[in-house]
């Protein structure tokens, strides 16, 4: 019995390793050709050999990997009609979500077959002919949006038998005929029949209990007179009298006085209140898209609302070939957002979407180029794929918006893993990972420089924008901008002490620039303090000068960090990336080294490194704030 037992919990666990690693391979063939013929413009990693469940973007599976339940594939591009018996085969979906293509014809017939469909967002394509007239058929439909197409006909009545919808967009279409009584569909809790021109009859009663928005722009008679959104007052009866000339007691001329003022009055009165909410629309203008906690607030204006407000709303996110994101606008507007930083050029979010998926979004500001020049830049700076770049995954440009999308890397930045936590609990960076930072480092910036017929410029390069990939090697983001953005102010602070001496006179950066501000990050390495930091004393020290005097006074030891001198053997190395980044920081830019060269200074050092144990800290002696021992101190901060 005990054996019969065992078995039985084998062949239980055998079942589930199978449908863990198989493919409901119907629902894959009926995808692949799905795909095959709508060629959808952005690249999707759909293929024979991969599996569909783990990898597919845009793709989810049940438990058991069986069947496919989810789809999609918003603003990928799909073009034409939906091919009959391919979508309509997949039998257990339940989500289907095609927005924002371009997909044209007619509601597809087949999906019927979809028994189990209970979200289907078909907004923002180019869908036209009349709707289903049988909507029961989906008894699990919960959520429907057809809007922004050109569907037409009526509005099926057949809607009345779904009592499980919530939420029904037919907005922005040509619908014509009676709209239908949805009131005893109790869990309808949103509904949108706006802008279509050609419904008629009177609004009913059960639609009067959801905002005017629901059905603005739908010009109806009621039985028996005409009809407007606000009632009008009732007609005043008519009289023969003569009017009066007097109006209290007041003769007309005194009466036409008082008529005046108040007028005046009013006049003032709503001039102040249009001001007041003229300053107030600037002020949440200037805060943007993006607020400090939510990309959209909970409770806020819906993403399309929001989106068909801002000027230039037909664009929409501009995705990279190779890119496997599977979300839109919409869905990044809606994704719950934290500040990951403040820079020179914007403010860097986190952005949870609603399958879960983390993307960096990048919020631009003083943006001087336009549309087109802003484009080019950005497929420059998308069209490189290095190791050691951060990949630009998307863009989006509008008049009051520019974005750019991101890989999130969940470790943090250079900077936070140098400077932040420097209490008990901090975890130091070592020796080794420190070089495979200023390695990977050098490398990303010498391919940006490579880019552009060798003449594109990082302009950003700083602890805070370079990352560390799932092997702990460095990579740079945030390149390319400074073509983009206006002219940068003198006083920096952001950016203060990564600032070659010619940009800050001349506000313009150059490649070798660029070799200046690696020089500050290889000096962040080594000293782990920041560019520009206080002592104790509230006394400014600039990192640069700092080391220069200290060298100068042949105290070199005292440079670097504390966290440095657990490891045994490293002296050399330091001593020789202590050079290199020296050489990096002279005033003359002629005179530093090109980032290829850099790329092979600093790995002749990483190759010649031997063992880097650690050992127990040697006494120190005790420092003064500005970093040298209390016996002597540089002449010069």
């Amino acid at each position: 019995m005990e054996a019969l037992r065992i078995y039985l919990w084998i062949l239980y666990l055998c079942l589930i390793i199978y449908g863990a690693n198989s493919d409901p391979l119907e629902d894959k063939r009926a995808l692949l050709e799905f795909l095959t013929i709508m060629r959808p413009t952005r690249s999707l990693n759909w293929n024979e050999t991969s599996q569909v469940c783990n990898i597919w973007t845009g793709v989810t599976c049940n438990q058991d990997g069986s069947r496919i339940i989810a789809v999609r594939l918003p603003g990928v591009g799909l073009n034409g009609q939906i091919p009959p018996n391919t979508i309509s085969r997949l039998s257990g979906l339940r989500v289907l979500s095609l927005r924002s293509n371009l997909i044209s014809g007619v509601f597809p017939a087949d999906f019927v077959e979809l028994k189990d469909l209970a979200f289907l967002y078909l907004q923002d394509n180019r869908l036209s002919g009349p709707l289903p007239l049988d909507f029961s058929v989906w008894k699990n439909l919960t959520s429907v949006n057809l809007s922004n197409n050109g569907f037409n006909g009526t509005i099926p009545d057949s809607l009345s038998r779904l009592r499980r919808l919530q939420s029904l967009n037919l907005a922005n279409n040509s619908l014509s005929g009676d709209i239908p009584d949805l009131s005893v569909v109790s869990s309808l809790q949103h509904i949108d029949l706006s802008n279509n021109y050609d419904l008629d009859g009177p609004i009913p009663d059960w639609l009067r209990r959801f905002p005017l928005s629901s059905y603005a722009g739908i010009d109806v008679i009621p039985p028996g007179g005409n009809y407007s959104l606000v009632e009008p007052p009732p007609p005043r009866e008519q009289t023969h009298q003569k009017p009066k000339a007097r109006f209290l007691g007041l003769s007309g001329t005194v009466f036409l006085l008082i008529v005046i003022a108040v007028s005046i009055v009013v006049v003032a009165a709503l001039a102040f209140l249009l001001t007041v909410c003229y300053v107030r629309r600037n002020l949440r203008h200037n805060d943007g898209v993006i607020s400090d906690n939510k990309l959209q607030k909970k409770g806020g204006m819906s993403p399309e609302k929001f989106v068909s407000r801002m000027e230039d709303v037909n664009n929409r996110l501009s995705f990279f070939e190779g890119c496997n994101y599977s979300f839109d606008l919409e869905d990044l507007l809606r994704a719950s957002a934290e500040v990951l930083g403040k820079g020179t050029f914007g403010t860097t979010y986190k952005a949870v979407l609603e399958d879960a998926t983390s993307v960096a979004v990048k919020r631009l500001k003083d943006v001087a180029a336009g549309k087109r020049d802003f484009e080019q830049q950005m497929e420059i700076i998308g069209g490189i794929k290095h190791e050691n770049v951060v990949e630009l995954k998307a863009y989006y440009y509008s008049k009051d918006e520019k974005l750019m999308v991101y890989d999130y890397f969940s470790r943090g930045s250079v900077a936070t893993l140098l400077h932040g936590n420097r209490g008990e609990n901090r975890i130091p960076l070592d020796w080794e990972t420190r070089m495979k930072i200023a390695i990977g480092a050098a490398k990303g910036i010498a391919r940006i420089h490579k880019e552009n017929n060798g003449k594109l410029v990082h302009g950003n390069i700083k602890s805070s924008n370079i990352f560390l990939n799932s092997e702990n090697n460095g990579c740079v983001s945030d390149l390319g901008l400074t073509a983009v953005m206006s002219p940068l102010a003198p006083p920096i602070s952001r950016q203060a002490g990564y600032r070659a001496p010619e940009v800050t006179d001349t506000r313009k950066s150059s490649q070798l620039s660029d070799v200046y501000s690696f020089g500050v990050v290889l000096l962040e390495l080594l000293t782990g303090k920041s560019p520009i930091h206080t002592t104790a004393g509230d006394e400014i020290i600039h990192l640069v000068r700092w080391v220069h005097s200290v060298v100068r006074e042949e105290w070199t030891a005292e440079v670097f960090d504390i966290e440095l001198l657990r490891y045994t053997n490293i002296e050399e190395e330091m001593v020789e990336m202590l050079q290199i980044a020296m050489s990096c920081v002279v005033k003359a830019a002629d005179q530093r080294p090109k980032m290829s060269d850099l790329v092979r200074l600093i790995e002749n050092v990483g190759n010649r490194r031997t063992s880097i144990e650690p050992e127990p800290e040697p006494e120190l002696k005790p420092k003064s704030e500005n970093g040298a021992s209390e016996t002597s101190t540089p002449s010069e901060i």
